[in-house]
């Protein structure tokens, strides 16, 4: 994240004009500010953080707000070096499927019937259709998993789920493990729906993630409120 971090304000990494404006009260706002220092400030200490800068964003970019569809919410990027690239659980292209991508790929192989393991863990493919990727914190430094817990991101992320769930109707929350489901007090479930389950981790995944078939479920309520499936196939 060294390259371009003296550009960290989302304003300009943000290139997504409804997000822009959605957002603009909160990177007007204390906090943010000194979020932007807190990041600056880790750089200028030669800390590594991860996503780079020009990824930090990426799951506003790639999903615009009016598209959204599912939110798919995790906790923090991956932490070791190449992984993260701003969309919760995905990895770049040529990395190995982290543990819990690898279940998650599992549970599609039992949900979607066409659905088989793809070679890359890339999950572009789900935010261009409308799945909002969003992890509730959107740094870390390298090696060092919730690192920037507690810095700001989670007073932003929430506000993103807070406008989410106030101005669409008929998204599918995805709230996986008790982190994700801290979340539910965000969502007005009498306009969208709400699924939950363990956490795909591989300490978890055997206490109800597997088999919650989320995916087959979320497509089920999109079509009955007049909106098109999420193909899940990579």
């Amino acid at each position: 994240m060294n390259k371009n971090i003296s550009s960290i304000s989302a304003t300009k990494l943000i290139t997504d004009k409804s997000w822009l404006n959605i957002l603009s009260t909160e990177f007007q706002s204390s906090y943010f500010t000194l979020l932007e220092e807190f990041l600056l400030d880790e750089i200028s200490k030669g800390k590594i953080i991860f996503p780079s800068a020009n990824a930090v964003f990426n799951a506003f970019n790639l999903t615009p707000f009016n598209a959204i569809k599912v939110v798919i919410i995790g906790q923090d990027p991956y932490h070791g070096d190449g992984q993260a690239h701003g969309l919760s659980f995905s990895v770049q292209e040529g990395i190995k499927h982290p543990p819990s991508l690898r279940n998650i790929f599992k549970e599609l192989e039992a949900d979607i019937k066409e659905f088989k393991t793809p070679l890359s863990g890339n999950l572009t493919a789900w935010a261009s259709q409308g799945v909002l990727l969003l992890n509730a914190i959107l740094t870390v430094e390298a090696n060092k998993p919730a690192s920037h817990h507690k810095k700001g991101w989670e007073t932003f992320t929430d506000a993103v789920i807070k406008a989410v769930s106030q101005q669409q109707e008929n998204v599918v929350f995805f709230l996986w493990g008790k982190y994700a489901q801290q979340k539910e007090v965000l969502i007005d479930q009498e306009k969208h729906l709400v699924l939950k389950a363990a956490h795909p981790s591989p300490f978890s995944a055997y206490n109800g993630f597997f088999g919650a078939a989320h995916f087959s479920q979320a497509n089920k309520y999109l079509k009955a409120s007049g909106k098109t499936a999420i193909n899940w196939k990579l």
